[in-house]
């Protein structure tokens, strides 16, 4: 039996494109395939990965993933006190992980980013077990650029969720690439509209607009949502994810729904929706993308980010799916504006669904697992 490690973690964002690949990758290869994660000891790693629904897979029992916890530190650029604790938990982390790989007779490493990725990758490479990645941004984070060394000793593979993402990477990899889109879930491609509205009670005429700030939530996006919600709820009844770690003291009322956090039923809730509204994180505009919803995007920008939010925003935006609200442009006025805007042009939120429809084509989970699956059958199969 072939055993595949998946390595990520810190987000969902991380963590759910990866569970994505592992349930391609077993409907693919079976009972001769078991794979394993690899992620933070804190956190909510571990509770989203045992947590996983599987969507097609025969038996929901050999969906299940084995979870490992490692020691993680966070990767920066520059200095600070927590520096130094964080690099003995990277070095911990490393060492961890090799142990792991060795006693699990790990074959192949997927690493689907995030800083908890590092040592699993660096620790599958000194074990010359063969290190594939993917990068879900526009630019690679540092994860990604630190995990590439590891692909290219290892003989491995980088997928990418946009063509222009290989223009960032070392001149050596970049024959080593596949565009791939940013895998969702299997269930986003066959969701339910009817099932969303009766998860949120409501009618089928009535119309929805869906505010997702990410899993953590979004300061910025929930001020915005306080200073517009009347002219936003004159069009639309308005779902408001606020975050889990966000405090929020508006209560549900009239065509005002809000919720710290949907899981399960948001490919649903997504399907239902007329318009959405988000940040730009690359879960978001590709979960999206692949129910064909127009979107206005408020990406995360300034001094405490590299702008990878602004790059996914941007390409949305050129594909003619999204309107950006950007910096000083991000307040209650502008975005009522947009919304009113939409709310009364079918024509061109049409066009915007049918550009975000095609651009959300690219089956991101199916390309990457029939990649993985044929190296492993090139590598003697799972027997």
């Amino acid at each position: 039996m072939v055993c595949i490690a998946f390595a990520g973690g810190g987000t969902g964002g991380h963590i759910y494109p990866g569970l994505a690949v592992a349930e391609k990758l077993k409907n693919l290869l079976g009972q001769g395939c078991r794979i394993i994660w690899i992620g933070s000891t804190r956190g909510k790693d571990r509770a989203i990965v045992e947590g996983a629904s599987p969507s097609s897979v025969a038996s929901p029992s050999s969906m299940a993933l084995e979870f490992f916890g490692i020691p993680a530190g966070k990767l920066r650029r520059y200095f600070t006190l927590r520096t130094i604790p964080d690099s003995f938990r990277v070095a911990a982390g490393f060492f961890a992980a090799r142990s792991i790989l060795k006693k699990q007779r790990v074959q192949l490493l997927f690493s689907k980013g995030g800083f908890v990725s590092v040592p699993p990758c660096a620790a599958a490479a000194s074990l010359g077990i063969p290190v594939f990645t993917h990068e879900s941004d526009f630019s690679p984070g540092l994860a990604t650029r630190l995990n590439l060394r590891f692909v290219r000793r290892t003989g491995g593979r980088v997928f990418t969720a946009y063509e222009d993402t290989a223009a960032f990477l070392p001149a050596a990899l970049r024959g080593r690439v596949t565009v791939s889109g940013n895998p969702v879930r299997p269930v986003f491609r066959s969701a339910d509209p009817v099932k969303g509205r009766a998860f949120l009670g409501l009618a089928a005429d009535e119309r929805l607009l869906v505010v997702l700030g990410g899993s953590q939530g979004a300061q910025e996006l929930n001020a915005l949502v306080r200073a517009s919600l009347d002219n936003l709820r004159r069009h639309y009844t308005v779902l408001h994810q606020y975050g889990p770690e966000q405090e929020w003291d508006m209560p549900k009322t009239e065509r005002y729904i809000p919720l710290p956090y949907i899981n399960e039923e948001m490919p649903h809730v997504l399907a239902a929706a007329e318009l959405v509204v988000g940040r730009s994180g690359a879960g978001t505009v590709w979960e999206s993308a692949a129910v064909g919803k127009p979107m206005i995007l408020i990406p995360l920008s300034g001094s405490g980010t590299r702008g990878d939010q602004v790059e996914n925003a941007r390409f949305f935006e050129r594909a003619g799916a999204a309107q950006v609200l950007l910096g000083a442009d991000a307040n209650g006025e502008n975005l009522s504006r947009l919304v009113s805007a939409l709310a009364e042009d079918p024509l061109k939120r049409s066009a915007m669904a049918d550009a975000a429809r095609q651009t959300g084509a690219l089956d991101g989970a199916s390309i990457i697992g029939d990649s993985l699956n044929k190296y492993i059958m090139e590598m003697g199969g799972s027997n």
